[in-house]
């Protein structure tokens, strides 16, 4: 059992959904991402999903894009991103999944780079602009090196599409609430429930995580609520960072992600 199946069979054990909080490796700065990802962990993150800064980030919103541009500036490379990695497992044994664009991982070769991640410590990989058509070979590899390599689906994915995607991923499954970018913003609850019932219906086992959209304590209930395993909230930390609060800012907003996380948990106001 990998790491972040034990973390979603523990999250399920507990009735609580598991709490994923994505950070950009490098921002504010080199020095001070591990403090920020730290402060993550403090607040009651169960996994880290640490970006990997790209010049044409397609998925991601305004927030994203802006971290983005600040950790190329602050000449964030993918192997800097993995001494970041291996500087964070040396304080957690939870799970790190790093997303990143295709784009690097070709240029540094596709058994190279899993194997830098693995090295680093990650657990799991997240390849938005990966169709799944064209990830036989990103998937053999990561399943050879025991790397997670996680799926997603949206709304508009097509129900024999959405059934290849639940077969095909490792981890967890992304659900992207909506169709856009990341970034805040309602989630739609109708597509969400839809989403959910009809991948239980393919796998009634495998883990399902909610992202785009998520950035409040009520979100993350409503999700929690529909039946959602986890909740992946990134733009809302994103911009702490980006806005010159500090760590002790960005715990406390995860600390009350976290209580929304537990339904039987006191919520923190």
């Amino acid at each position: 059992m990998s790491r972040l199946q034990k973390t979603f069979a523990d999250a399920r054990a507990e009735g609580r959904t598991a709490l994923i909080c994505y950070l950009m490796a490098g921002v504010p700065s080199p020095e001070d991402f591990v403090k920020m990802a730290v402060a993550c962990l403090e607040g009651g993150a169960d996994v880290l999903e640490i970006g990997v800064p790209f010049s044409d980030p397609l998925a991601d919103g305004p927030v994203i894009q802006q971290a983005a541009v600040r950790a190329l500036e602050n000449k964030v490379t993918p192997p800097m991103v993995m001494d970041m990695v291996r500087e964070l497992r040396r304080r957690t044994d939870r799970p790190i999944v790093l997303m990143g664009y295709y784009n690097p991982i070709f240029r540094m070769g596709e058994e190279r780079f899993v194997d830098a991640c693995r090295n680093a410590g990650a657990d799991g990989l997240i390849v938005p602009d990966l169709p799944l058509h064209e990830s036989i070979s990103l998937r053999h590899t990561c399943l050879e090196k025991g790397l997670d390599l996680i799926q997603l689906t949206t709304p508009l994915t097509p129900d024999d599409r959405n059934s290849e995607l639940v077969q095909a991923t490792s981890g967890f499954l992304y659900l992207v609430t909506r169709t856009g970018v990341t970034g805040g913003g309602s989630v739609m609850a109708e597509d969400l429930r839809k989403m959910i019932s009809r991948t239980r219906s393919v796998d009634r086992h495998v883990p399902l995580a909610v992202g785009f959209g998520i950035s409040r304590p009520e979100h993350v209930r409503a999700a929690r609520e529909m039946g959602a395993d986890g909740v992946i909230v990134g733009s809302a930390l994103v911009g702490l960072t980006l806005n010159g609060s500090s760590a002790d800012d960005l715990k406390d907003a995860v600390r009350r992600l976290a209580s929304a996380c537990d339904a039987e948990r006191p919520q923190i106001q």
